[in-house]
């Protein structure tokens, strides 16, 4: 089984950690460690550095060669461009194909932390097996729901179709992307939805041909940078038709047109957290949700509820009756915001654009 971690994203829910040219998948959030190298980590033993590839945008290639040495640079695989999810998986999925790889292989991502690291590898060991039957072309790995979020996908899966070592696989009913409030809390009533982490296995072959199916524009522009493989041209001809594929949704593109019968649902409390803002992280790593979470050089009093981080060594960040807050402080950005208001720190990063700010994203 071969393993795909996706680290491409610029992360702007994470700023002002989180900046173009150094993604909060790079940086060193939770540990003296990126999440980046810990999905890597997690992986091991089970798998070797020879059977995990990394998709990520070439901007990024020094940054993973330094965080990721023993990995072989044959398995970094550069998109020249941000075409969305739906194009990167699609190149990973045929140039492994190119190397004669059409064994299953999971995909995951680089800015998720997940406790049960076990658990977590037992499962792509069984959703590998289940596929290597022919009993499914593609297997989810959801994960049982903690709370109803609105801020997370949902899967919908149905009655047990099989057992694989003793754990169940479900049906496969559809998906549901941020419901609103009453819906989610419907849903995490239902005993039928779990979260949907973005994690499957399935094969290069399946996935690939579902693009030449449902997105031949993407799957033609795909096939004719492939056709120059292993050519001299072969890097020129990957720019130019790689940066003119339409950026398309994964989800859109090939997941929501799936038929059902070819899918199954792995459901599993794996301690999952998508640190991908910065109350997510807080809920990931809090002892309590009164609890305070604190890195760096900082104090904290009579306040609960509270994420207060300190990138700056040689400055004491000092928070007093505090309720609900973020607080993060950089070289040269401080963030003070409401739990609450984190959704907005994307629209704000993204109005800099054109700006005297834009420096700073």
């Amino acid at each position: 089984m071969k393993a795909v971690i996706f680290a491409g994203g610029a992360g702007t829910r994470l700023w002002p950690l989180s900046r173009k040219h150094s993604p909060k998948q790079f940086e060193d959030i939770v540990g003296d460690q990126s999440t980046l190298q810990l999905a890597v980590k997690r992986l091991y033993p089970a798998f070797k550095p020879e059977d995990i590839y990394i998709s990520t945008n070439k901007l990024y290639k020094d940054i993973v060669k330094k965080q990721l040495p023993d990995i072989p640079e044959a398995n970094l695989i550069f998109e020249p461009a941000k075409r969305d999810v739906g194009p990167a998986v699609a190149f990973v999925m045929g140039k492994l194909l190119k190397d004669g790889i059409d064994e299953p292989v999971v995909i995951l991502w680089s800015d998720h932390l997940v406790k049960q690291e076990d658990l977590f590898k037992s499962i792509l060991k069984k959703a590998s097996d289940y596929l290597e039957q022919g009993s499914a072309k593609i297997v989810f790995v959801a994960h049982k729901p903690r709370f109803a979020s609105e801020q997370l996908g949902w899967i919908h899966y149905n009655g047990e179709v099989a057992q694989q070592d003793g754990t169940s696989l479900y049906g496969f009913e559809g998906f549901k992307y941020k419901p609103d409030a009453q819906t989610a809390k419907q849903f995490f009533e239902s005993g039928t939805y779990a979260w949907n982490l973005g994690y499957f296995a399935t094969t290069p072959r399946f996935i690939y041909d579902a693009f030449k199916k449902f997105e031949p524009s993407v799957y033609e522009k795909v096939e004719t940078i492939l056709k120059a493989y292993g050519t001299d041209s072969f890097e020129q001809i990957l720019q130019e038709v790689y940066t003119g594929i339409e950026s398309v949704s994964f989800d859109n593109a090939i997941l929501e047109r799936l038929q059902k019968e070819d899918a199954a649902i792995i459901v599993e409390d794996l301690g999952w957290s998508d640190v991908g803002a910065w109350d997510a992280l807080k809920e990931a790593i809090e002892e309590s949700p009164q609890a305070n979470v604190t890195r760096g050089n900082t104090i904290i009093k009579d306040s609960q509820d509270t994420l207060l981080y300190n990138y700056e060594d040689g400055k004491l960040v000092v928070g007093i009756d505090l309720d609900g807050m973020i607080v993060v402080n950089t070289g040269d950005v401080l963030l003070v915001t409401k739990k609450t208001s984190i959704a907005k720190v994307k629209k704000l990063v993204e109005s800099f654009e054109g700006t005297e700010h834009e420096k700073l994203t």
